[in-house]
């Protein structure tokens, strides 16, 4: 008889959160080949990607995050038009997250 794995297997909302990190991962890069994401915000994203893998934020938060990488605009398109985030956006969004857990780095 085949031995159990001791490693668990991630499964039902784990799982989806290691998919919604990564969703958050493939932003943070694609919004800094294309946008100019600086790389002080992508650390810092990056830095909640690895944590909500771990299942430390809510899913909300994140999807938004995802949401907002994807409409990084270096140049500030966010005016009456604009459709646009900029450093500030993210910014306030990324404390919001990291306030979930009191985290300051996050």
């Amino acid at each position: 008889m085949p031995r159990a794995s001791s490693k668990p297997v991630p499964t039902g909302s784990f799982r989806s959160m290691i998919e919604l990190a990564e969703r958050l991962r493939r932003a943070v890069r694609q919004s800094g080949d294309e946008n100019d994401l600086p790389d002080f915000l992508a650390e810092r994203i990056l830095a909640i990607a690895d944590r909500a893998a771990r299942g430390k934020y809510e899913r909300e938060g994140i999807e938004k995050l995802i949401e907002q990488v994807r409409l990084y605009d270096t140049y500030g398109q966010t005016g009456y038009l604009g459709m646009g985030v900029n450093n500030l956006v993210l910014e306030k969004t990324i404390e919001k997250i990291q306030s979930q857990t009191g985290s300051d780095n996050g």
